[in-house]
């Protein structure tokens, strides 16, 4: 058995790996794991990550978890171009460096934009305070004005002049309070131009395929009781 991906493309992780294994050429078989229906609650997806989260790869015998850890594995054991993971040490610790920041911070807050925003209250039919609204979408502006500051900068790219794993992590990052209505690029034209850059350097079709999902959050019907009992416990603890 070659390459297993096991994705649901409504995730964030889940659609920087598919996207990068896609644009790189890497084959693999595509097991599609239903979020919204729980699918990784299952007993049987518990025999590949008994973690119960997307992504996860499954190489003949050989499984992984962990969304960076995937993508790293995937430059190491295929022929990539360089730009994605550097070999050179100080431009690899800046993409390093992003992918050890991201996880508690814009993750965290584009997460919880998405959820508190439209899956609460269309999807599981739980309203969100205005307060925690607000606080939520406060928090994510504090990121975005972090990673415009602290990486992107002046650069055409987060850690240099071409892109890398870390812009790969961002953008897919931010489709998720894009496909909740929130307007994440339109007061930040640099943030906007760096989008435009990424999504050319991955290619347009590609970037559209991997987010059709995400951009249609909005329109999910909403979830079946028992669904809903049985997410919330994850979901709860997802977003705290």
């Amino acid at each position: 058995m070659g390459l297993e991906l096991y994705l649901d493309l409504l995730s964030q992780p889940c659609r920087a790996v598919y996207i990068f294994a896609k644009k790189n050429g890497i084959p693999f078989e595509l097991r599609i794991v239903d979020l919204i229906k729980g699918q990784h609650l299952s007993d049987a997806f518990a025999q590949v990550n008994p973690l119960k989260k997307v992504p996860a790869l499954k190489d003949g015998d050989f499984t992984l978890t962990e969304s960076v850890a995937i993508l790293l594995y995937l430059t190491r054991k295929y022929k990539v171009p360089d730009y994605w993971y550097p070999q050179d040490l100080q431009a690899r610790a800046r993409v390093d460096e992003y992918l050890a920041w991201q996880h508690t911070t814009l993750r965290r807050s584009c997460l919880r934009a998405l959820w508190h925003k439209v899956m609460f209250p269309v999807f599981l039919g739980e309203p969100v305070s205005p307060q925690t609204l607000a606080a939520t979408l406060a928090e994510l502006d504090v990121n975005l004005q972090l990673l415009e500051d602290k990486f992107l900068q002046n650069k055409a790219f987060l850690t240099g002049p071409h892109i890398s794993l870390a812009d790969l992590v961002a953008i897919t990052e931010l489709m998720h309070p894009v496909g909740a209505g929130c307007q994440v690029f339109e007061s930040r034209p640099k943030l906007a131009t760096w989008r435009q850059r990424v999504e050319a350097a991955v290619g347009e079709d590609l970037f559209r395929e991997a987010h059709e999902v995400i951009l249609k959050a909005k329109d999910f019907p909403p979830a079946d009781p028992t669904i809903k009992q049985k997410l919330m416990p994850w979901v709860l603890a997802m977003i705290r």
